[in-house]
């Protein structure tokens, strides 16, 4: 078995260090991740300036570059083809809900996922108190989800993102195949001024809750329990797809 690990936080971070120690007996694993922390950096690719690829220790690679990048280069240029298995983080923080459209974690599974190759994003989330991170637990967790589900045959274009709350392992009320849900952010701007009198800005504000319902990743950490969430490439929202190709909105000629 081929394992690529990659991440957002960058290739010195406690997550995807001990992510690749736990996976480490299951076959041949290589580490491809950002040289610096690349949080919310999204499905973006690194097409106007050069990337650089650098080996810092074997099966362990360091690319100045994206999560989306480090897959990329994983793949086509480090392997030289593609991996049975893409794990990325294990993240510091939650990527729950509409969070998916920002976290670097899962554009990293994201970007596997275009490949067809089954992939995962493993996130560890805080519940709002003030407990110390817990990689070495959360890594465990995301080899015994990986072990009950990497036989499952994958859906073309399809990742699953997890996320497992940071909890004494004692206290995890085992694994829930959920839902994406909805969270929400203080959409605050702080501007400010540098020293020579111009403005600068400060964007995002903090965590302010989620839209409640039954079956959602963000109900289920919320209990105790890792949310297990399918997620697949194609946004098509087809009730409403139907729904205009049905309508009087939608006419042969314009």
């Amino acid at each position: 078995m081929r394992i690529l690990i990659a991440n957002d936080d960058g290739i010195d971070s406690p997550g995807i260090l001990r992510l690749a120690e736990s996976v480490s007996d299951l076959g041949e694993v290589t580490v491809v991740a950002p040289h610096r922390e690349r949080s919310t950096a999204g499905h973006s690719l690194t097409l106007h300036k050069p990337l650089r690829l650098w080996e810092i220790k074997p099966r362990y690679f360091a690319v100045t570059g994206t999560p989306a990048d480090c897959i990329y280069m994983g793949v086509h240029e480090v392997l030289k083809g593609k991996p049975d298995f893409i794990l990325s983080g294990v993240n510091a923080g939650a990527n729950l809900g509409t969070d998916v459209h920002y976290s670097g974690t899962v554009a990293a599974a994201r970007e596997g996922a275009l490949l067809n190759i089954p992939s995962y994003a493993f996130s560890l989330v805080s519940l709002g108190d003030k407990r110390p991170l817990q990689f070495e637990m959360a890594a465990r967790l995301a080899r015994k989800v990986f072990l009950e589900t990497h036989k499952a045959t994958f859906p073309r274009h399809t990742l699953l993102n997890v996320n497992i709350p940071n909890l004494p392992e004692k206290e995890i009320l085992g694994f829930e195949i959920t839902r994406q849900g909805f969270r929400f952010y203080a959409n605050d701007v702080s501007r400010r001024e540098d020293p020579r009198g111009r403005d600068y800005y400060w964007i995002g504000g903090p965590y302010k809750g989620y839209e409640p319902g039954p079956g959602t990743d963000c109900d289920s950490v919320q209990s105790g329990k890792i949310a297990v969430t399918p997620l697949t490439i194609d946004c098509t929202h087809n009730e409403f797809y139907t729904t205009l190709k049905s309508s009087r909105y939608v006419t042969d000629t314009f």
